[in-house]
Formats: structure tokens, sequence, C-alpha cells
């Protein structure tokens, strides 16, 4: 396999380096707020957001005059967009079906999906008011059934990012707080400031929102990994440069450290790209994030053949694979490990963030190796449960107590023998 790098970003190392730095720094945090709940909170609220409200969480009143300062056609393309999220939602929510069967005569066995009681949900801000993050979240979360949405973001340059605010109403919050970073997910999870512990954290955003989900794993629920976005773009000799460049830059724009690589088998684009994205920059009012992220995490790969595209592909594992290729079924029916799949140049990745349907709250850094996108299954337990006849006990009683010795477990045998003895003699009471 022929594998040229055209273009490389930063080393494993330096990408590790920083990890360990976010590490430490969401580690001290996550103390904090254990610790000394609201008093951290409102510090930290003040320290990195310049914000220490009086009540981090807002009425209803303040909800409702914060949604009429909005622009009817703000509200307008609020609720499409909602309207198609939960199209697309409620379509998943119907192939998760309760189950039961009979699988031996008297054997009842079967599972229920049950939603989880108390979700929290971020909804990150910082350089851009991420309104989409809401129907993602927090009206995935309701369509699944979950009884308690707790809804976070930050403040924006000390204002209250109304739109954002609108979303996640109309998504069907039920409590909704202007407050954000890690002492926002500490908040949820520790309960502080009001916020009563949710059971699971949902939500994009930085490495440090990531990390702080990684960290509080195990004592709540998390959806997945979904840190700073990455676009991979698939290209070969039919893919038009100008759109693989501004898609590239169209992801590497939310911060300095998103990936944007494109992997192709056409030498002439691989090697003129760099030029189109440089014409781009040129004029694109957010190069100074997209600039640095395509220069430190930029890549061009050049390959020989699909099966290597294929097979490199599967090895970055992004979280978003455009297919910018003459034959995208080849793709669609090959590859494994992606977040979600673009197919062709009518669509693109913006699509998916903003108004499609399909959720943006996607596996970054590898993780589309083992999980998905979040989805209204990841708010939902499968639970067993099993009832058994009498004579049924018997039969399962007899396989179960031989095979519990012969593992050394006696009390777990004494519980087989328990019903064997039990129900064995009321079946011979019987005949």
């Amino acid at each position: 396999m022929a594998t040229i790098y055209i273009k490389k970003g930063k080393s494993q190392e330096e990408k590790a380096q920083a990890d360990s730095r976010t590490q430490e720094i969401v580690q001290t945090i996550l103390a904090d707020v254990r610790q000394r709940k609201d008093e951290a909170v409102r510090e930290l609220s003040q320290k990195f957001d310049s914000w220490s409200p009086h009540n981090f969480k807002l009425s209803n009143d303040e909800i409702q005059k914060i949604i009429h300062s909005l622009p009817q056609q703000v509200i307008d393309d609020i609720q499409f967009a909602q309207a198609q999220v939960r199209k697309f939602a409620e379509g998943q929510r119907t192939t998760l079906r309760d189950l039961e069967v009979e699988t031996l005569p008297g054997v009842i066995l079967g599972h229920k999906n049950i939603p989880i009681n108390r979700v929290g949900c971020y909804i990150p801000g910082g350089r851009y008011p991420m309104v989409a993050s809401a129907h993602m979240s927090v009206l995935t979360a309701k369509v699944a059934g979950v009884q308690h949405v707790t809804a976070c973001t930050p403040p924006i340059n000390g204002q209250i990012p109304a739109a954002t605010v609108a979303a996640m109403y109309f998504g069907g919050a039920d409590s909704i707080y202007i407050l954000g970073g890690v002492q926002a997910l500490a908040a949820m999870v520790y309960g502080a400031v009001g916020i009563e512990p949710v059971d699971m954290v949902v939500g994009p955003g930085n490495a440090y929102i990531a990390e702080a989900k990684r960290q509080l794993f195990g004592l709540v629920g998390i959806d997945l990994f979904a840190g700073p976005t990455e676009i991979l773009v698939i290209a070969d000799e039919t893919a038009d440069a100008e759109i693989c460049a501004t898609d590239l830059l169209g992801q590497a724009e939310h911060g300095p450290t998103s990936p944007a690589i494109v992997l192709t088998t056409d030498r002439d684009l691989a090697v003129n790209l760099q030029a189109e994205i440089d014409r781009q920059l040129a004029i694109l009012p957010t190069a100074d994030l997209a600039g640095v992220a395509w220069r430190d995490y930029g890549e061009i790969i050049l390959v020989d053949t699909q099966e290597e595209l294929v097979q490199l592909a599967d090895q970055i594992a992004s979280e978003h694979v455009e297919i910018l290729a003459r034959d995208t079924q080849y793709f669609l029916d090959r590859l494994h490990n992606y977040g979600a799949l673009f197919l062709g140049a009518e669509t693109n990745v913006a699509f998916g963030d903003k108004v499609i349907g399909t959720n943006h709250i996607l596996p970054t850094k590898k993780a589309a190796r083992y999980t998905g996108g979040l989805w209204v299954g990841k708010f939902i337990k499968t639970v067993t449960y099993q009832r058994l006849t009498p004579a049924a006990s018997v039969v399962i009683g007899e396989y179960g107590s031989r095979l519990c010795q012969l593992e050394g477990f006696m009390g777990h045998k004494e519980q087989c023998d328990l019903r064997v003895r039990r129900y064995g003699e009321k079946e011979e009471e019987h005949d």
C-alpha cells in the first residue's frame, strides 16, 4: 500500500501532551465542584465566563421574554430543523420494541425498553451559539421518553444566547440554566446551583467537555466522547476541489484543534488542494480558527486504490466522512468506522450539523470504532426479565444445579436445588 502524506498535521506525541494537560485541568475543576458545590460553580463561572447571576436557572417568564425577542424567521427556522430531527428520531424509536418469548415450555423471557429518568444536556457556546445541539440532545431525549431534561448552555460575551434558549425550550427542556464549561457538567452530576443530580450527561463540546465526560463516566452515564469536531473527505478524480476545500474548512472553523483530512486517489487533487484552501482562507470570515486548525491538524493523504481508501478511512475512524467519489454505494457497503456518512457532493456535514434530521452528536478521537452517534436508543435502557412455571423451574433448576457445581458456586447451586425440591414435590403431588 503506497500512502503518501502530501501534508501532515501534529504528531501523536504532541496531541498526547495536550491531552495530558487537559486531563489535569478537568480533574481539578471536577474535584472543586464536588467538594464546594455552589460556591465553586459560581467562582468558576465568573472566572471563565464572567457570569455570576443571582440565579443560573431561567424562569419561565425569562424564557418567554427571550423567545419573543427573536425574529419570527429565526423561530420558524429552528422549528423546521426540529421537525426534521423529531421525524427521524421518532422513526428510530419505532425500531426499539419490547420482547417476550417462550424459549422452552414454561420459560418466559423478555426485555423492556425503559427511558432514563434524568438527563443533563450540555449545549456548547464559546465563540458560536450551538443552537442545533439543543435539537440533537434535548429533543432526542424527550422523543426517547426521558422524564426530566436539564439543559445548560454558557453565556456568550456576557449575553444570554437567545436562539439557543429558544431551541432548548422548543425541544422540551424541563429546566434551562445559563451555565457553561466543565463546571456545568459537574453541577449536573454532583448537584449544585439548584440542579438535581442527573443519571446521564450528553452533548458535544471542546476537549475539556469531552474529558469531563470521560472522567465522570461510571458515576453517571454518558452518550459518547464528542470532542473537537473531525472531518474526513474521501475523494477520487471526480471530486471538485472547491467543494472539497469548502467542506474541510467548514469543519475546521469549529476550533483550532479540529482535524480536517482529505484522503484521495487523485494526485492532481492532492497536489493542488492546498492552493484552493489558501484561496478560500483569504476570504473566509472564520479563517482565524479554520486556518490554525488546517495548519496544525489538516492532512492530505494520497493512496493508489479504492480498497486503500476504505482501509485507511476505517483506521482514521473520523466523526464525519464525506464521499466525493463516483461510486458512493461502494463506500456505504464497505466502510465500518465513522460517526456519520455523507454520500455525494449534493450533501455535506453542514446539512447534518444543522437541519437535515440525523444527529450531529457523534464519536470523535477514533471512538467510531466501537460506537455510533447519539440517538434515541442512547437514552433507553434495555432490561430483561424472566418468568417460569413450576415445571419449567424444575427443568432449569436441574441444569442450573450441575452448572453451578461445575464452577464451585455452592450457594448458587442451592438456589437451583431448592426449586427442584420445592416444585418437583408439587409436580409429584399433582401426578
